[in-house]
């Protein structure tokens, strides 16, 4: 009854194909693709938003050393857990087509093989948290007080890492089964009690930059129970199907292992990437490391919500590629270009219209603003240069084609961002740093195009 229901209620893939060519099958379409964007945007907004409140209260303290303490911990922490972001898009590759075949048991044997996997990576950080902090700190350069703050952060807030993965496995679990509206929840609960007990530990009990890193541990385990009791909701069906011995299998974990390992690579390119921009914007100046830090948070504004249509592809092309229905998978992913156009769109009328508006919201600095004045242009043409990446990430990250995924990113960053860095900015200064990041954007979206024919629709047999 219950798997009768679930599939059927949830849109089985070969449902309503006599509506393919009428209206009323796009509008199907495209409230197929928003329940799923939509919670996924609302659940983005709401990171940026928990780390204004973090700053805010550190800037309040009477000290910069605490803010810089905060920004410092909470970057390293943003690079250690963006590179395992691979956990969440391969349980989302992998659940979604599981649910495209209708094979319960294989979803929830994907369930379990995450959150292990999820829980082993989190103690293996804590086990390195010394050799990780030897490393991150000598990266970067601050002063003493900085630097003995962020570390008392940092040894606080890895013990938080079994429980980040686990929160990321479960919303990959939850996104490839086409419910986003279960890790929004999540991710609102998690940051919500998170401010709430940021703000009783610095203003109630005065315990400075490390009463964030509590407040994000106690969060994130909160978060943790959180999400057991949102599976509670699907276990006990689920439990009928798992099966222990398949779900612990060796090789389906080499397999789920190795698209991760893909993903985990291809993710650390762009790390690498996004972080040679801002070095070398450090390298060039002051100001200019202020100005381009400015105007890629323009970037990362777009990215909250193209994004949203980004993880509505992982569970759509998952969905349509375990059902083996080609038909349906060509159709989402034209309505996904067509939404992510017109967000690119209305970002870059956005951009141009109100850009000086919103950099002057960023920042008062009259020297910084005139400063990046020149390369506004630059914001403008994001949007539409980088839409069809996010995009084709998510068609790619739903058919764990991961190798693709991974060996386009490795050609783009060594073959066509670094010589055209190397080549352009001598000549063209910082405006060549830009062009070099538009290049590496841009060829982002060419190649996964380019390779999508063998790489996504191959998987169909």
């Amino acid at each position: 009854m219950f798997q009768h229901f679930y599939w059927y209620f949830y849109l089985s893939p070969n449902k309503n194909h006599h509506l393919c060519k009428t209206s009323d099958f796009c509008t199907l379409l495209n409230r197929r693709i928003l329940r799923l964007a939509i919670p996924n945007i609302v659940t983005n907004i709401t990171i940026p938003l928990l780390a204004m409140v973090d700053l805010g209260l550190m800037g309040h303290l009477g000290s910069v050393k605490y803010v810089g303490a905060v920004a410092l911990g909470g970057m390293i922490f943003s690079f250690i857990f963006w590179a395992f972001g691979f956990l969440r898009m391969g349980t989302s590759g992998f659940t979604a087509q599981a649910y495209g075949q209708r094979n319960l048991a294989e979803a929830g044997n994907i369930l379990v093989r995450s959150i292990v996997f999820a829980i082993g990576g989190g103690i293996f950080l804590i086990l390195l948290q010394w050799p990780l902090s030897w490393a991150a700190f000598n990266l970067v350069n601050s002063s003493t007080s900085v630097e003995t703050l962020a570390h008392e952060y940092f040894s606080i807030r890895i013990y938080a890492a079994p429980a980040t993965l686990f929160i990321y496995a479960i919303i990959g679990w939850f996104i490839g089964m086409q419910n986003a509206r279960m890790p929004m929840i999540l991710a609102i609960s998690v940051n919500l009690l998170n401010v709430l007990l940021s703000l009783l530990f610095i203003k109630g009990l005065g315990m400075g930059s490390n009463g964030v890193a509590w407040a994000n541990v106690i969060s994130q385990y909160g978060g943790l129970v959180l999400g057991l009791y949102l599976l509670s909701f699907y276990w006990p069906k689920l439990s009928n199907y798992v099966n222990l011995t398949e779900a612990l299998n060796l090789k389906a974990f080499v397999r789920f292992f190795n698209v991760n390992r893909d993903i985990f690579i291809r993710t650390l390119c762009l790390i690498f990437t996004l972080s040679f921009f801002t070095t070398q914007s450090a390298n060039t100046s002051d100001t200019i490391l202020a100005v381009n830090t400015l105007l890629f948070q323009f970037f990362y504004f777009f990215s909250y919500f193209v994004d949203g249509f980004a993880y509505a592809a992982e569970a759509l092309a998952g969905r349509y590629i375990g059902s083996g229905d080609r038909a349906m998978l060509k159709k989402v992913i034209r309505r996904l270009f067509v939404w992510g156009g017109a967000i690119a769109l209305a970002f870059t009328l956005i951009f141009l219209v109100g850009g000086g508006f919103i950099l002057r919201l960023l920042t008062n600095n009259t020297v910084t603003i005139a400063a990046a004045k020149p390369f506004m242009f630059w914001i403008v043409l994001v949007p539409l240069i980088t839409f069809a990446a996010f995009i084709w990430d998510g068609i790619f990250v739903g058919a764990t084609a991961s190798k693709a995924m991974r060996n386009s990113m490795v050609i783009i960053t060594t073959l066509i961002f670094l010589p055209a860095y190397y080549l352009l900015e001598p000549l063209l200064g910082n405006n060549g740093l830009w062009l070099a990041m538009m290049l590496f954007m841009g060829a982002r979206g060419v190649f996964l195009s380019l390779m999508a024919k063998k790489a996504v629709f191959v998987r169909i047999h």
